[in-house]
């Protein structure tokens, strides 16, 4: 495929609400402290080298407003679960992105997402648009919630999606091997970090 100028990394929720020990989705969720180790080291490989190649990089983070107004009335699902966790406040540590991580000033950061797909409510679909970005590979968090979300919408939009495997991580081993052994054929490619790195 090779890395070209229409393509993107696209980081998922890099925030210290799943990658910092005192975040509150890792003390939550993360049963499998390992994968999440090791996602984070090859998130930062991977993130390099999209870097040295000129590509693309896209940071898709969550925030709320004070009181989850977006979410108001929400009974079921991560509507629900959002507020009653707190997670990802405005302003808040759970919301700052992860240290190593962070966005460069000329890195484009969505703003606006609202759900748990990147593109729900957020201005990523025009900002890949305007910018002529076919190819998306994607990384981040959690694999089964927001990432297999993102690669979801990613490929009804007419993207082609590609999951960074060992970049993302789930809660435990059994729900990232479920997604990519039976969710991700169906929506776009998975490859690992290293495989990336030599595109």
């Amino acid at each position: 495929m090779g890395i070209m100028k229409n393509s993107a990394l696209i980081l998922i929720e890099t925030q210290n609400e799943w990658m910092h020990n005192n975040g509150k989705l890792y003390k939550l969720f993360v049963e499998d402290k390992e994968m999440m180790s090791k996602s984070i080291s090859n998130i930062e490989i991977a993130l390099d080298f999209a870097r040295k190649s000129k590509m693309d990089v896209i940071h898709v983070g969550l925030r709320f407003q004070k009181g989850y107004p977006e979410l108001a009335n929400g009974k079921s699902g991560l509507r629900r679960a959002i507020p009653n966790a707190g997670t990802f406040p405005i302003n808040g540590f759970g919301s700052q992105f992860f240290e190593t991580v962070k966005p460069l000033e000329t890195e484009f950061i969505v703003t606006g997402r609202v759900g748990a797909s990147g593109f729900t409510g957020s201005n990523l679909d025009a900002y890949l648009r305007n910018n002529k970005i076919e190819n998306l590979y994607l990384a981040g968090y959690a694999t089964h919630v927001c990432v297999e979300s993102t690669l979801r919408d990613a490929h009804d939009k007419g993207y082609n999606t590609i999951l960074i495997s060992d970049a993302t991580a789930a809660f435990n081993q059994t729900q990232q091997d479920y997604v990519l052994n039976e969710i991700v054929h169906h929506f776009g490619e998975h490859l690992k970090t290293k495989e990336f790195i030599n595109e």
